[in-house]
């Protein structure tokens, strides 16, 4: 299968750290040029440097996704660096628990707009350029193992993760005629930053849940990542690929097997 990303432009959102930094290491390594959009400078120009110094390319764009003018600013300023963009991995996003019963209006709002408008608000401006330079292009929104599944007390973060897969449904369905195509990447349990912190021993809970026996990884993501905005998939448009090792197709069966 041809993976081969030589001459390709990438946007990879939230590509500071986590998903997005494997992400954007990975399309990098590939011969993608990468422009990482995140609002932590510090690591995302740390991540942009260490790809610089592996021969990759790579800039780092100080970006919130959740405002217009930021997304509309960063994506010219990659535009007018290399004439064209390809591809658009939509990855930045926050999570934060709550119930529907306590959940705050703002926090419900802060966490859509960021996951959910910012997804739009990126794919719309990306999009926008695809369509006007007539290459065609690749959009990975990243979607959660939540697309499938209710997740407890995260009301808000698996509304705004269900709204991202029919979102990249409907834009596929707009877009496909341009030959930009959409999908979603929706990753179960991996092992970042923030999920480390989380109740109990979560690397071996996970690993234990999943029929594949380990956590998943960062890389894990990456690898579909790159398949997804490769020639490789260049007639795979409004699908959601899940990176769950198995785990959300398990079901609870109540006898022994």
């Amino acid at each position: 299968m041809n993976f081969d990303l030589k001459d390709k432009v990438a946007i990879v959102t939230g590509g500071a750290m986590g998903i997005g930094e494997a992400a954007a290491r990975k399309l990098a390594s590939e011969g993608a040029a990468v422009a990482i959009f995140d609002l932590n400078r510090e690591a995302g120009e740390k991540t942009a440097a260490e790809i610089r110094s592996r021969g990759g390319v790579c800039d780092f764009f100080a970006c919130n996704v959740s405002l217009a003018s930021d997304v509309s600013r960063a994506v010219e300023a990659v535009v007018a660096k290399h004439q064209h963009l390809d591809i658009l991995v939509s990855n930045a996003g926050v999570q934060d628990y709550g119930d529907v019963v306590t959940t705050t209006e703002q926090a419900w709002d802060q966490l859509i707009s960021i996951n959910l408008k910012g997804c739009f608000l990126c794919t719309q401006h990306a999009g926008r350029h695809m369509k006007q330079h007539g290459l065609g292009g690749s959009i990975i929104n990243i979607g959660s193992g939540c697309n499938k599944l209710a997740f407890p007390s995260l009301v808000n973060y698996t509304a705004s993760k269900g709204g991202i897969e029919m979102f990249t449904k409907s834009a596929a369905v707009e877009l496909g005629r341009y030959k930009i195509r959409v999908n979603c990447a929706a990753p179960g349990a991996i092992e970042v930053e923030r999920t480390k912190t989380e109740g109990g021993d979560y690397a071996a809970i996970w690993a234990g849940l999943a029929p594949m026996g380990r956590i998943g990884l960062p890389e894990d993501v990456a690898e579909s990542v790159v398949f997804l905005a490769s020639p490789a998939a260049e007639f795979v448009s409004g699908q959601t690929l899940f990176i769950d090792g198995g785990v959300f197709a398990k079901p609870h069966w109540p006898y022994e097997v």
